[in-house]
């Protein structure tokens, strides 16, 4: 199947669905060279990276390094167009202090030509922040 007869959903199914397999190439391989990838401020990662190599040490790399078992645990998908909405929680133990999480989670994608052009990332940071034992 080619990447312009997937839709959008189907795109992004395929992220998370790569992100449980730990799969960081499959997460990236449909990012546009100049994706803009928004952390929420406040979070440990916060921030806008540019280009998936910038998304993949600014942000997965760094999760993989400071949690076990990270993970966004999907619950729904809402899509129009080239735009998804993605709800669900992210999980995961911190490393640093042995705290876990289970923080209600939201993603917002846009995508332009099969292609994720712009992610933003809206969480309960303080949550997070407590688990790595900055608040």
């Amino acid at each position: 199947m080619s990447t312009s007869s997937r839709t959008a959903l189907d795109i992004i199914r395929a992220h998370y669905a790569a992100s449980d397999r730990g799969n960081i190439d499959g997460m990236l391989v449909d990012m546009h060279p100049q994706v803009r990838w928004t952390e929420a401020a406040g979070f440990p990662y916060a921030g806008t990276y540019v280009g998936p190599e910038a998304v993949a040490r600014g942000v997965f790399a760094r999760i993989a390094h400071d949690w076990e078992g990270f993970g966004f645990h999907l619950e729904q998908l809402v899509g129009s167009g080239d735009a998804v909405v993605a709800t669900g929680s992210y999980r995961g133990t911190c490393r640093g202090t042995g705290r876990a999480i289970d923080v209600r989670t939201a993603h917002v994608w846009k995508l332009a030509d099969g292609r994720v052009t712009a992610f933003e990332q809206f969480t309960d940071t303080l949550l997070v922040d407590r688990a790595v034992g900055t608040k």
